[in-house]
């Protein structure tokens, strides 16, 4: 399984990523903002996603809005 992000660069376990649009959080009132970094991203079973965790809160991701660092 390959895992791409928006440039078409490949992504792994433990990468760091960028978020390139503002995103608005099902379930809440939150936004993700543009250029907001993850780092230590884990893969999902699915290729189009991925984990990104900051603090103590986890949320999954699309790959078409991330791109790697």
């Amino acid at each position: 399984m390959s895992v791409k992000d928006s440039n078409g660069t490949e992504l792994s376990d433990g990468d760091s990523v960028q978020v390139i649009k503002d995103l608005k959080v099902k379930g809440t009132s939150s936004t993700l903002k543009r250029s907001t970094v993850y780092k230590g991203i884990r893969l999902t079973s699915k290729d189009e996603e991925v984990e990104c965790g900051k603090g103590k809160s986890t949320i999954v991701l699309k790959t078409c809005f991330l791109k790697k660092i």
